[in-house]
């Protein structure tokens, strides 16, 4: 059992729209939507080895805030719970915590701390965005470019052994300014891409209801060997680049780095020329 298949266990009492999305949000009387997103990381699974405490703590501030990112919205706060197996291991992951918060205009500001057998760590995120540029996987419309930032499958390649690619892997950047331009300019949907980027093309195929007709002509694949370059770029996990649909006649509005790799269409999944590709990415697994 896979975590999608869990979450449509419970989507009767949480809600589908609340299951959908990266981020849960409120909105406020001014208009104003507050959005909040948590994220369970753990040692075993989820730091690949030789990563300091320092980088660890980057990691587990930065996937939360690629959440938040991924909306459109400015992040304001991250709060961290921590599952220490070693209580000298708190300052370094601390540090790093508040290191990449900080550089993304957001403040660490409580949690809690508690002993466990694995390194865990629990971080959740709040940010502010307007009701006007609030992005969620929903409104993309037939004729809507799709498009990427970032190069998706540089993590996937560090991990396979490609260490040229290493900082992409253990200190992840997420588009945090990119996600406030792309909601800025109109988009019409957005979602990270930290699961591969197939898998989350199917997330907004489905979610919309549409189909997407991928051309990757003018994108750039990861630089490993050939056999690889395509599988790594579709199927690779661990990128926090944002995946967005919008209007192709307002592009050019757009003063970010980003990649057009192809279009909605009417119909429904996805496919690379006249092949549908796989539905397959980077999920938890329950046995």
């Amino acid at each position: 059992m896979n975590e999608t298949e869990l979450l449509n266990q419970i989507k009767s009492l949480i809600g589908e729209d609340e299951i959908s999305d990266d981020c849960a949000s409120f909105e406020f009387p001014d208009g104003k939507i507050l959005v909040s997103s948590t994220d369970m990381l753990h040692e075993t699974t989820d730091f690949p080895k030789g990563m300091t405490d320092f980088e660890i703590g980057w990691m587990s501030t930065a996937v939360t805030l690629s959440d938040i990112a991924s909306c459109g919205a400015k992040p304001i706060q991250i709060l961290a719970a921590v599952g220490l197996d070693n209580p000298k291991r708190l300052y370094e992951i601390m540090r790093g915590a508040c290191f990449c918060a900080e550089k993304y205009g957001a403040k660490v500001s409580g949690g809690d701390i508690d002993s466990h057998n694995e390194l865990t760590i629990v971080t959740t995120g709040f940010g502010i965005v307007e009701k006007k540029n609030y992005l969620r996987r929903f409104g993309a419309s037939v004729g809507d470019a799709v498009c990427i930032t970032k190069i998706p499958g540089r993590a996937q390649a560090a991990l396979d052994g490609y260490e040229k690619y290493r900082e992409f892997l253990i200190t992840p950047k997420p588009d945090v300014y990119e996600g406030q331009k792309i909601a800025e300019s109109g988009a019409s949907c957005m979602m990270d891409v930290s699961d591969g980027l197939a898998l989350s093309l199917y997330y907004i195929a489905e979610t919309n209801n549409v189909g997407i007709e991928l051309d990757l002509s003018s994108a750039e694949l990861p630089d490993v060997d050939s056999e690889k370059r395509l599988e790594y770029f579709l199927y690779g996990g661990g990128d926090f680049g944002l995946l967005f649909c919008k209007p192709q006649t307002s592009l050019s509005d757009l003063d970010i780095d980003f990649t057009v790799i192809g279009k909605i269409v009417e119909g429904s999944g996805v496919k690379l020329g006249s092949e549908k590709i796989e539905k397959r990415g980077y999920t938890h697994s329950f046995e």
